[in-house]
């Protein structure tokens, strides 16, 4: 992408959360009156600060890491396994609430324009939830004009809300205007105004969404990368700043019926088109801002089930190219958040702070390590900007977790406490059945009597594509059907679906070359390299049975399998092909969920062709 298109596209959740960031911090300075609104400015200021921090602390981060350094990557790197996935666990929590979060406050701005669609606030929410849903398991990708527009949509709106503020604040000799009458229900004190802070520092929520995308970046990349970072951090606080003085100005305080923007915009523009300008702009930023976490959720899910810490049912990707699982994992997450909590998003902000926060600490901690072991040029310098950053994402997480516990941010805690726990336990789950089907030198018997050469040349098709099937072949198949009715009528063919050489693999491939019939191997690749690999295992094995590869670079492993079978079956419709599946039985039935279901996938997709049997062989660990 280029700065341009990167920008907003990139910057949504950061710059849309000046929409719930600063009434955040407004609704707890309210309760103590007109001497708690007192502080905004402070509070405001202080925050702007730490943005400026963050944001150069990530500046290290994209020097470092030019291929995409996310908290979870930057922690697992330098801090370890558990701190990487503590990481991952303010992630995931961050990206679910991002969806939560967006979508209440979009669905306030329209009803704060509509006042009679307050009743339907949930609904409304759940359905932009279900459209995010179907529109990313189509394969919806933010690039271009399309997703830009928003942004910049809302950056011109807050700019007008902040410019006529401001104009009208000079004519009156910038004196605060009176608030309405308020009823202090809580004092002064350290404890109120850390609240405030923690709330309003959810406005930085996104600022790591650049380092993550440095990939996705016009040559060259990081500095690119590190020049919208730096465009962003301003637009954000210049944002954030603007909206907090012109709210002091004007008098306004948070209401439960209308959103601050709302107000300010009837203030400087009534109820006419300007006014419809700033809340559909702000209600269309937010969509885009919940969408973001819809590319990113998936990825660290991916992320984690590679290293074995996931199901690896989200290593795959969709037929639309995109991570189906993860998006559906994340949409029934964040629609259950959203209607648990009624689509407040004053009840949800207690939730926000402390995943933002656990990630930025943590990433900021791993290259505060990073910088210290690398010691290359200027490393000082970014060893004490990543420090920086890393101090105070932790005395903001720490104030969030105490001023904000009983408010819900415990649910933020034990939500990372029961991932981590749970990702702990899928590792050393699979670290169990791999230690199971590990190859032995004294355990591995192979089949006898079966050499490369026993099946016939023109029995295994082309792994680069299927072959039309021919007049005579049509007229075949239609003429044998399934009409053998003795054992010596059936043409038998044995494909043996193998992911990888082990011993529910071999075991498979024993049983199926054990019933004498011609037999073939098959395996699906993720990669050309993958594919040398395992040719390079097959041939230590011994070569004992004829094997064809087939690369699938999307990580598919079913529809390419079907597409083999077809191919095989439309070349050679007199044969009855048997695919035999390696199949892992665990002990503890709930385990059996980590583990492929790749056999009734199968069966669905062939049962329209005759002469196919689908055989699972059963291996117990």
């Amino acid at each position: 992408m280029r700065k341009l298109v990167a920008l907003p596209v990139l910057s949504a959740d950061a710059l849309s959360s000046v929409a719930y960031g600063p009434e955040a911090m407004l609704a707890v300075l309210v309760l103590a009156g007109t001497a708690g609104l007192a502080y905004s400015l402070p509070v405001a200021a202080t925050i702007a600060v730490l943005m400026v921090a963050v944001g150069v602390s990530y500046r290290q981060t994209i020097r470092a890491y030019p291929h995409g350094g996310g908290s979870y990557i930057v922690a697992n790197d330098n801090l370890g396994r558990v701190p990487g996935l503590m990481a991952a666990a303010g992630l995931m929590t961050d990206y679910v609430l991002t969806v939560a979060v967006s979508i209440a406050s979009g669905v306030a701005a329209i009803t704060s324009a509509l006042p009679s669609l307050d009743p339907a606030a949930v609904p409304i929410g759940l359905a932009a939830i279900a459209a995010l849903l179907a529109g990313n398991l189509r394969g919806i990708r933010q690039a271009g004009f399309l997703f830009a527009a928003p942004t910049y949509l809302f950056i011109i709106a807050v700019f007008l809300l902040v410019g006529f503020g401001l104009a009208d604040a000079a004519r009156q000799g910038f004196h605060p205007q009176p608030t309405p009458q308020l009823t202090a229900t809580e004092g002064v004190g350290v404890l109120l105004i850390m609240r405030a802070f923690a709330s309003g520092a959810t406005a930085m929520t996104g600022i790591e969404a650049i380092s993550n995308a440095v990939p996705a970046f016009k040559p060259v990349k990081w500095r690119n990368a590190r020049t919208t970072l730096t465009w962003m951090i301003g637009l954000l606080v210049a944002l954030f700043a603007g909206t907090v003085a012109v709210v002091h100005f004007s008098g306004v305080v948070p209401r439960s019926s209308e959103t601050v923007l709302s107000q300010l915009a009837h203030r400087s523009f009534g109820s006419g088109a300007l006014y419809v300008f700033v809340q559909a702009a702000t209600a269309a930023v937010l969509l885009l801002a919940a969408n973001t976490a819809y590319n990113d959720f998936p990825r660290v899910l991916y992320l984690l089930a590679r290293a074995g810490h996931a199901p690896r049912s989200f290593l795959r990707l969709g037929d639309r190219l995109a991570f189906s699982n993860g998006i559906l994992l994340l949409s029934l997450a964040a629609a259950l958040v959203y209607t648990v909590f009624g689509g407040d998003t004053a009840a949800l902000i207690p939730l926000y702070a402390v995943g933002v926060f656990l990630a930025f600490t943590l990433s900021q901690t791993g290259m505060v390590v990073h910088w210290w072991r690398l010691r290359d040029l200027h490393w000082r310098r970014s060893l004490f900007f990543s420090a920086v950053g890393g101090l105070l994402s932790a005395l903001v997480l720490v104030t969030a977790a105490i001023t904000k516990f009983a408010s819900g941010a415990w649910v933020a805690l034990l939500a990372v406490g029961g991932f981590v726990l749970l990702t702990m336990r899928i590792r050393s789950h699979y670290d169990a059945v791999n230690k199971a089907l590990r190859l032995h030198t004294d355990a591995v018997e192979v089949p006898i009597g079966l050499p490369a050469g026993s099946v016939p040349e023109d029995t295994a098709p082309a792994s680069t594509g299927p072959a039309a099937p021919t007049g005579s072949q049509r007229e075949a198949a239609a003429a044998t059907g399934e009409s053998e009715e003795t054992p010596r009528a059936i043409q038998n063919l044995s494909v043996v679906a193998i992911a990888s050489l082990d011993l529910a693999g071999l075991r498979a491939l024993a049983y199926a070359a054990s019933l004498g019939q011609p037999t073939l191997a098959l395996h699906i690749s993720p990669s050309e390299d993958e594919a040398r690999r395992f040719h390079e295992y097959w041939d230590l094995w011994g070569d004992h049975i004829h094997l064809e590869v087939v690369v699938s670079p999307y990580r598919a492993t079913v529809a390419p399998l079907v597409h083999y079978v077809e191919t095989l079956h439309r070349q050679r419709p007199e044969l009855t092909v048997t695919v035999f599946l390696p199949e892992i039985i665990t002990r503890r039935r709930h385990h059996q969920l980590l583990h492929s279901r790749t056999a009734p996938r199968l069966r669905r997709a062939l049962r329209e062709l005759p002469k196919i049997v689908i055989t699972t062989v059963p291996f117990h660990v």
